[in-house]
This record gives structure tokens, C-alpha cells and sequence, in this order.
């Protein structure tokens, strides 16, 4: 294994906060929005999810890279984190299937990173101020030189990112002689939204993110899923535009994430930025419906306004997050239309949200009775 130097590195963020440590991955610097995740376990799954393109991450778990990495423990082709902040990065691992090191992974990948960073109190800054640009540089440690290279970069509010992410051929998974046709809107989609898909005998095609619905439409879809992804929902008319015209079709749909944003937008509701979002593995959901409770995965930092959805009489709210009570899912009244704001499909995370991908099924279903 890779003998780990130490470099120094800094972290600066917009409004001046300066943090210095050690380099991790590539040497160089990286810009972009920083944020915190509160997932105990699940880094690799983390760094490969689209969701977090244009982002820097700062891991609250103390150590990060313990169990090495592992191909069949990521959500995209490659990492999509601008960046890594976190308290202790192993430069081993002692996991029997792991296959490398984190540091050789952030090498390959050209990921910039910087540890022995006072996490807790950097995370709190954040909680505080909200979330900002930051820059992490281990080649230039000048702050005056890092102001002017941060103050190039852009905010994340009004910023479209899906077309850096999503495919740019549509494709197909699963066995096509299935009854259950899903077409795919890939936003930025994670791999185990599609294999709980799988799982439940679709034939999937996925479709990039600017496809018209007409084309859609053609492939004769069962349902149509309108998955996660990167950047600001208000800053992708176009799809908005073309959702408008999947909710008139009566197609039975389900958006998970910047989906649920892209469908509210659709319904004439309203999105805004979050102070510094939700990310993790714990988030305490109720499902309005049920009166039940159950602890997500998310990983969002806009949120659809809950006094819109409230003043829309064709809108139901379903479900609610109990920190702060914003709205986290809701359903068109009239159609087989549903969303939510966190991630069902886990990976990482707990289980608990699963039946969304059960009620999906059960959608299509019940609309392939009628016809």
C-alpha cells in the first residue's frame, strides 16, 4: 500500500473562515458549495452520488476510508463530489472485500481533499451561517490568491447541473418482455433507484435529462420515474416544461428528489434554498397518510415551498420531516402522480421508505387493469 506524505492543505470558505490540515487525493485545489453529511457509514456510495456534483463534502463520521472502496458500492461511473473535507482519513483499509485504498481512489478520480480538519467546529459554522462556496487548495496556501480563484466560482442558487450528469444515450435495462414498461427521466440517477426497479420486474429505459416527452411517449411507458440529481430545479424550465406534459398524459409517475422539485415546479409550486439542507441517514419522516414514522436518507439542499402546496387544491401533502416540518412528499389528488424529497432507495441508509417503489408498482398496475 501507498506510503501517505503529508502536505498541508487549506480550506477557505466565502466569508473568510480560514481551516488549514493535510492534503488527501490529488494535489491541486477545488471549488464549490460545501456542505455536511451526518451518515455514520456509506462514503463511497456518498462520493458516486450525482446528487452532490458541485459540492464539497465534509464527512461528520471521525474516520473516513476504513473499509477501503469496493466496485459494487457505487451509485454513478465515477465520483461526483467537487471535494472532501473530513477529521481522519485512513490511508489503509481492512476490509476482505475491499479492492483499494481511498487515497488511490481519489487519485484515479482527481478528487482534491483535505483532513485533520476540526470538523465539528467547521460543521457547526455551516449549521450557523448556511451553507457557501469554499475552496480547498494544497498547492497555493496564499488566502489573499484563494479569495480572488473562489470568488470565480458560481453559486449554487440559479445553477443547472443535471446536463453535467445525465446520460447522453438513452438506454435499456431488465428483462424487456416484462409487463411493467418504466421510462427513466435521468436527472442525475443513482444506481439503486434502478435496481429496486429491477427488483420488481421493470424493463427500464433510461432517458437523458432534456428529452422531449413526445419520445418518451413513443417507448409506450408503463410509469415514468423522475429521479435525483445535482443544482438548482428553477434553473431547468425545459424539463419543467415537459413534466407539465407527463402529468397531462396520466402516465403513473414517481420523482424522487430534484424529481419531487421538477414535479412540484410542474404543479406551480415554488422552490427555495434550503440555509444548508438535508444530508444523511437519519432524518425523521411522517407519513401523513399512515400516521407512521419512518428514518431516511437525504440529500437535498432546495426544498418545495409548503404554504403552495397547501393553497393547491389538487395537491395532498403525504408526508412531513419532523426537524424543521418542511414538506417532504406529497401527491396529485385527481392522478397517480406522487413524489418525495428523500431517498427511498437508501444506499446509503435504512430501509424504511421502501414501499414508495412498492406503491409505484402498484400504480401501473392498477392504470394496466383499466385500459
Amino acid at each position: 500500500m501507498k506510503k501517505m506524505f503529508k502536505k498541508k492543505a487549506v480550506l477557505l470558505l466565502q466569508d473568510g473562515t480560514v481551516f488549514y490540515g493535510n492534503a488527501i487525493g490529488k494535489i491541486g485545489f477545488t471549488t464549490g458549495e460545501i456542505c455536511f453529511n451526518t451518515g455514520m457509514t456509506g462514503y463511497q456510495e456518498i462520493f458516486t452520488d450525482s446528487s452532490y456534483y458541485g459540492q464539497i463534502i465534509v464527512t461528520t463520521v471521525s474516520h473516513i476510508g476504513n473499509y477501503g472502496v469496493f466496485d459494487d458500492e457505487v451509485e454513478s461511473s465515477s465520483i461526483k463530489i467537487a471535494g472532501l473535507v473530513c477529521k481522519k482519513f485512513s490511508a489503509i483499509y481492512s476490509r476482505p472485500l475491499g479492492q483499494s485504498t481511498i487515497q488511490d481512489y481519489f487519485e484515479s478520480n482527481q478528487i482534491v481533499g483535505i483532513s485533520d480538519v476540526d470538523t465539528r467546529a467547521l460543521v457547526r459554522h455551516i449549521r450557523n451561517k448556511g451553507a457557501m462556496n469554499a475552496i480547498i487548495s494544497s498547492e497555493e496556501l496564499d488566502i489573499e490568491k484563494l479569495k480572488q480563484q473562489l470568488s470565480k466560482s458560481p453559486s449554487m442558487q440559479g445553477l443547472e447541473l443535471s446536463s453535467k450528469v445525465s446520460v447522453t444515450k438513452a438506454y435499456e435495462l431488465g428483462n424487456e418482455t416484462s409487463a411493467l414498461r418504466v421510462a427513466v427521466l435521468d436527472l442525475g440517477v443513482k444506481q439503486n433507484i434502478l435496481r429496486s426497479l429491477q427488483q420488481r420486474g421493470c424493463f427500464l429505459k433510461v432517458f437523458p435529462m432534456n428529452t422531449p416527452f413526445s419520445e418518451i411517449k413513443e417507448w409506450n411507458p408503463s410509469g415514468i420515474m423522475l429521479s435525483n440529481g445535482p443544482g438548482d430545479p428553477s434553473a431547468m424550465p425545459q424539463v419543467v416544461k415537459e413534466v407539465k406534459e407527463i402529468i397531462l398524459s396520466d402516465i403513473p409517475t414517481f420523482g424522487i428528489c430534484l424529481g419531487h422539485q421538477i414535479l412540484a415546479l410542474a404543479c406551480g409550486l415554488s422552490t427555495f434554498k434550503m440555509h444548508n439542507g438535508h444530508r444523511g441517514v437519519n432524518h425523521p419522516i411522517q407519513n401523513l397518510l399512515t400516521g407512521k414514522c419512518e428514518v431516511t436518507s437525504q440529500n437535498h439542499g432546495f426544498c418545495v415551498s409548503k404554504e403552495d402546496a397547501q393553497n393547491n387544491s389538487n395537491i395532498e401533502i403525504t408526508h412531513i420531516h419532523l426537524n424543521d416540518n418542511t414538506l417532504a412528499g406529497f401527491r396529485l389528488k385527481n392522478k397517480k402522480v406522487f413524489s418525495v424529497q428523500y431517498h427511498p432507495e437508501a444506499s446509503p441508509g435504512p430501509n424504511d421508505s421502501k414501499y414508495l417503489f412498492d406503491q409505484f408498482i402498484e400504480n401501473m398496475q392498477k392504470v394496466k387493469q383499466l385500459a
